[in-house]
């Protein structure tokens, strides 16, 4: 299966992108509120129902070996094209846009569980990385982001010496 490469953009305004995405889940869940009847006490389902509508959150695994981390993301059906990936020294942003529309030689749909929507995942780095030193790429449905620790993160090792009186 081919491996595809995936742009990187290093951008320092991914809070704004996250708080931007948890004030459209914060407004719908007030719709689903308002909608429902205003019935208190249902935040949270109403917050999660906003958020399964307006984004996909797919599994991811972060891992750390020999001074890189590896970030594994499940976006089957993704192509690399479609993806957005921005990264600053302290977080990691994936973004994306899927449609799912239905064409008439198909013939008669009688089920479909595809669903179009935005894929909107961040991930928050234990140390430090080095963003010249980051790379994406997209094989058989998973995303691998490998990202150096960046040298001001790694222990340095700082030798005892003996005070003179």
């Amino acid at each position: 299966m081919a491996t595809h490469s995936v742009s990187i953009r290093k951008t320092e305004s991914l809070m704004e992108q996250i708080e931007k995405m948890h004030q459209r889940i914060m407004d719908r869940a007030f719709d689903i509120f308002r909608g429902d009847g205003e019935i208190p006490g249902r935040d949270l389902e109403n917050w999660l129902k906003a958020e399964r509508e307006l984004v996909w959150k797919p599994a991811l695994e972060l891992t750390e070996k020999d001074g890189e981390f590896r970030v594994n993301v499940a976006v089957p059906g993704a192509d690399a094209k479609d993806l957005q990936i921005e990264v600053t020294s302290e977080d990691l942003l994936i973004k994306a846009e899927f449609n799912h529309e239905h064409k008439e030689e198909k013939g008669e749909i009688h089920t479909c569980e595809f669903q179009s929507g935005r894929l909107f995942r961040s991930v928050r780095f234990p140390k430090p990385i080095d963003t010249e030193k980051v790379k994406a790429e997209l094989k058989n449905g998973m995303l691998t982001i490998t990202a150096a620790v960046a040298e001001s993160a790694k222990a340095n090792e700082i030798p005892v010496r003996t005070a003179s009186a």
